[in-house]
């Protein structure tokens, strides 16, 4: 297929654009996040760990807090505490995802307006920092001072959760589209320092009418690798650190969504992979 033929076809748009009338959050939600299957896997990992359910979550970087909403959702006993530094994301997280649940589910979500470095909340028995959020930590200390707060804050049999992504084209300065029911999905890797590790990333968004939001969402990260990872979580005193690969759908030859503990991988161009670090 050709270049021309791989591109949507827009329309010439009169008056206000689908651009200025979309929603940058939900958006996100939409073409970012699959909380179902992400809440799915830490459930059933936790369970598998610590031979028990889990009961409380503290979601790291919550953004709009659309995992906590699934988990409070999940179980009577569940409760999750989602932490963000971003007023304005976390207020569209309450007006929206938190508004939309029955009264007594949404009594058993808290969010604060807080640095993870220094949210106090009551030990639980997960914390996530999903979706590379993390990242923002760009040296050893920053990010082991981190992960060291994280332990201090799970109880004694907690775990804590990390997605992560690798492979060679996440070192390429690149962009990739995927398509969407009502917009295209632009993931921008703009800029890449291979002496620093330090990246620059935006999402932007297309519109069937033409019209583009560039740059709704922008990312100032280190790119950390597995090894490094492993390293740092266990030099923050956690017990032990598994890697959970995605495994590959011999009919498509794509990723199953099917993550196992494991100490080899494959060199693939692409992958994303979870990471569990036991207290």
């Amino acid at each position: 297929m050709s270049p021309q033929q791989s591109k949507p076809r827009y329309r010439k748009r009169t008056g206000k654009s689908q651009a200025d009338q979309a929603d940058r959050h939900l958006l996100y939600q939409e073409a970012v996040q699959c909380v179902e299957a992400e809440i799915d896997m830490v459930d059933n990992t936790f369970q598998t760990l610590r031979g028990r359910q889990a009961r409380t979550l503290r979601e790291d970087f919550c953004g709009t807090a659309n995992t906590s909403t699934e988990w409070v959702q999940r179980r009577k006993t569940n409760q999750a505490y989602a932490v963000d530094l971003d007023s304005e994301v976390l207020n569209w997280g309450r007006n929206n995802n938190v508004a939309a649940l029955n009264g007594t589910i949404a009594q058993r979500i808290t969010l604060l307006n807080d640095n993870v470095l220094t949210a106090q909340t009551p030990p639980v028995d997960l914390i996530l920092a999903m979706n590379f959020s993390y990242q923002i930590f760009k040296t050893r200390d920053d990010l082991r001072r981190y992960f060291s707060r994280v332990r201090e804050c799970l109880v004694d049999d907690g775990v804590f959760f990390i997605d992560t992504y690798g492979g060679y084209e996440a070192f390429r300065e690149m962009e990739e589209e995927t398509e969407h029911d009502n917009f295209t999905y632009v993931w921008d890797q703009a800029r890449y320092n291979p002496i620093t590790g330090d990246m620059v990333c935006y999402i932007h968004f297309k519109f069937p009418d033409g019209s583009r939001m560039k740059r709704a969402f922008t990312y100032t990260w280190r790119l950390w690798t597995l090894p490094e990872l492993r390293e740092l979580l266990m030099e923050s005193g956690f017990q032990r650190v598994l890697v959970h690969w995605e495994g590959t759908d011999e009919k498509t030859g794509e990723g199953n969504d099917i993550y196992t503990p494991t100490e080899i991988g494959e060199a693939d161009a692409a992958h994303i992979s979870y990471i569990s670090a036991e207290k």
